[in-house]
């Protein structure tokens, strides 16, 4: 191993769920305000996921009072609490950037049995 690699590696974090494009997912967000923490729930459908290794980084989507809100976390970050999985999607494709486009029923993803 590199120097590079061991520098990544204790930033690395163990604990992260495994979940794929389509769930539908948790995301406790640290927000910082002042010199107070506390944490906000970010819940959402999982649209991307890209990278490997540090660098990795996940889209989750959701519809905010009839506004589609999209969200970039890296998967490593510190400031991500923890990721819990709500319910698994049936999806074909790597990437659901075709939700965009949908509002309302069509934008449902069908849940895996």
């Amino acid at each position: 191993m590199n120097q590079i690699d061991l520098v990544e590696e204790k930033q690395r974090q163990k604990d992260v769920d495994v979940f794929k494009v389509g769930d539908t997912v948790k995301v406790h967000v640290i927000i910082k305000e002042g010199n107070k923490e506390r944490i906000q729930i970010f819940q959402g459908n999982v649209i991307a996921k890209r990278g490997a290794g540090l660098s990795a980084t996940f889209t989750v989507r959701k519809v905010s009072f009839g506004i589609g809100v999209e969200r970039v976390f890296p998967l490593h970050s510190q400031m991500i609490k923890t990721i819990e999985v709500v319910r698994k999607g049936k999806v074909r494709r790597a990437k659901l950037y075709y939700l965009r486009k949908r509002k309302g029923k069509a934008a449902r993803l069908k849940e895996k049995r």
